[in-house]
């Protein structure tokens, strides 16, 4: 499992209309992209008390050849044309889980992502990382949740699907606006290694 995210932090008087609109007409167009376990369509909105207004899309890719056929091709390349060429974020798949509201559509997503100190064993911070994730699917409310991390930057990622509104001070919230799952079924539950 690979994870990827990009997020385009628009101006704070921008038109939000414009990207649900854009999901609503577009998003339907991965429901059944190959490799792609999910994408969560994702927002931040000003309006709502977030800090940015931002459209920022998730995805766990149950395969590498489904995330370089959206990179390399046509759906990416409409995210570029619309709005310039955005970083994307890269993680490797540590641990997939489904929760007690698996069968429910996610209202909003949780973000968490947490630099492993320069002195921590790696193998201790991903360890500690996924026995939390352990105790997270059991929550009330959770769709899914994966743990994955960039060993570029020794970072740790946590991102959570909820049915119900997302815990408070849990990592930077967004509304889910759409969620194409091709290939959730496919996601490995559990840890990824060993």
């Amino acid at each position: 499992m690979h994870a990827t995210q990009y997020e385009i932090t628009l101006p704070a008087d921008y038109d939000m209309g414009i990207i649900r609109h854009r999901v609503a007409t577009r998003g339907h167009l991965l429901d059944d992209f190959p490799g792609l376990g999910l994408k969560a369509y994702l927002v931040r909105e000003r309006s709502a008390g977030a800090p940015v207004n931002q459209y920022a899309p998730f995805y766990l890719w149950a395969a590498p050849e489904g995330m370089n056929a959206f990179l390399w091709g046509p759906g990416f390349q409409g995210i570029v044309d619309d709005f310039g060429r955005p970083e994307v974020l890269h993680w490797a798949g540590a641990a997939y889980g489904e929760g007690p509201a698996a069968g429910a559509a996610p209202r909003y997503a949780v973000r968490r992502r947490e630099r492993i100190g320069a002195h921590e064993p790696p193998a201790e911070a991903v360890a500690r990382a996924v026995e939390a994730h352990g105790r997270l699917v059991r929550e009330d409310g959770l769709v899914a949740a994966a743990v994955a991390v960039d060993p570029r930057h020794w970072e740790l990622l946590d991102f959570s699907l909820w049915a119900g509104p997302a815990p408070r001070g849990a990592g930077d919230v967004f509304r889910v606006l759409h969620l194409s799952q091709p290939g959730r079924a496919s996601l490995r539950r559990g840890r990824h290694w060993g």
